[in-house]
């Protein structure tokens, strides 16, 4: 079973240029409390390495390209974001890792809770724990 669950995103552009637009409980699963945005990571930097007891998120490359590793703690499958017309939805108990970051890369994140520490799990060997069936 792939942990690789990539949304269409509706491509609204015409010939003035691009447009995505994103609905709650409609185009994802969830309702968005919380929006962030990673950029300028530079290439040789990793990110992530932390899954979440609760939080899903839907995860768009608006710009650029990075390499999203994910760990259900059974298996491990990775994707390369490259265009902001799919999403990449990360369901809880998901560890996650961002490597390969372009030069240009923006990550939009879309998050289902507002930020909560406590909801993040930042050690591996824990996040295994949790995740055994």
């Amino acid at each position: 079973m792939s942990l690789i669950n990539l949304v269409d995103l509706p491509d609204l552009g015409d010939d003035r240029g691009g447009l995505v637009s994103i609905e709650a409980n409609k185009h994802i699963p969830f309702a968005v409390k919380r929006v962030y945005y990673i950029f300028k990571t530079h290439e040789d930097v990793a990110r992530g390495f932390h899954a979440h007891k609760e939080l899903k998120q839907l995860v768009i490359c608006v710009s650029g390209s990075c390499k999203m590793v994910m760990d259900n703690g059974i298996s491990k499958d990775d994707v390369i974001l490259n265009t902001p017309k799919k999403g990449l939805l990360i369901d809880s108990l998901v560890w996650r890792e961002m490597h390969d970051f372009s030069e240009d890369c923006v990550l939009l994140v879309l998050a289902s809770e507002y930020y909560d520490e406590s909801d993040y799990i930042r050690n591996y060997d824990e996040f295994l724990k949790k995740a055994e069936p």
